[in-house]
């Protein structure tokens, strides 16, 4: 049952937390809605560049791979970072931070059980877990802080 439950984490449960943005989302007003889409695209855009750099820089065989295991989920024997699972949601946590903690919040949890199960299915490393994570952070940060309408509704608080 155990396995059923990573199983189920480490290819769906992202989709959830795709669900349960848009949902957050649409109960924004308009204003807010356009300041977190501009953001989002942005963040992802760039995001998804840096993490196809990185793929190119650090090559890292997925475990089934350097191990000789079969997966619980099947999976192509390709280079494992970063997880774009877990740059996924956790790109879309980082954005959703700066405007809701509280949906944040469990937008990490559910970062956290994808990078675990991703990990734990035998797909990941750590590192391609942790490197995703860092990835979105940092950008997104960064993206935050130095977009201008962003950095004035900051220096406001």
């Amino acid at each position: 049952m155990l396995k059923i439950i990573f199983i189920f984490c480490a290819q769906y449960l992202y989709i959830i937390a795709l669900i349960i943005t848009f949902l957050w989302f649409l109960k924004q007003a308009r204003a807010r809605q356009k300041e977190v889409l501009t953001l989002m695209c942005i963040c992802l855009s760039l995001i998804f560049v840096a993490s196809f750099i990185a793929g190119h820089l650090y090559y890292n065989p997925r475990p089934f791979v350097l191990e000789n295991f079969k997966p619980l989920i099947p999976h192509q024997p390709n280079n494992g970072f970063p997880s774009h699972h877990v740059l996924l949601i956790s790109a879309i946590s980082a954005v959703i931070f700066f405007f809701s903690r509280r949906v944040s919040l469990l937008l990490w949890i559910l970062t956290l059980f994808v990078g675990l199960s991703r990990v734990y299915t035998g797909v990941h490393h750590i590192v391609d877990v942790v490197a995703s994570v860092l990835i979105s952070v940092i950008l997104v940060s960064l993206i935050y802080f130095l977009y201008p309408k962003h950095s004035a509704r900051y220096a406001k608080k």
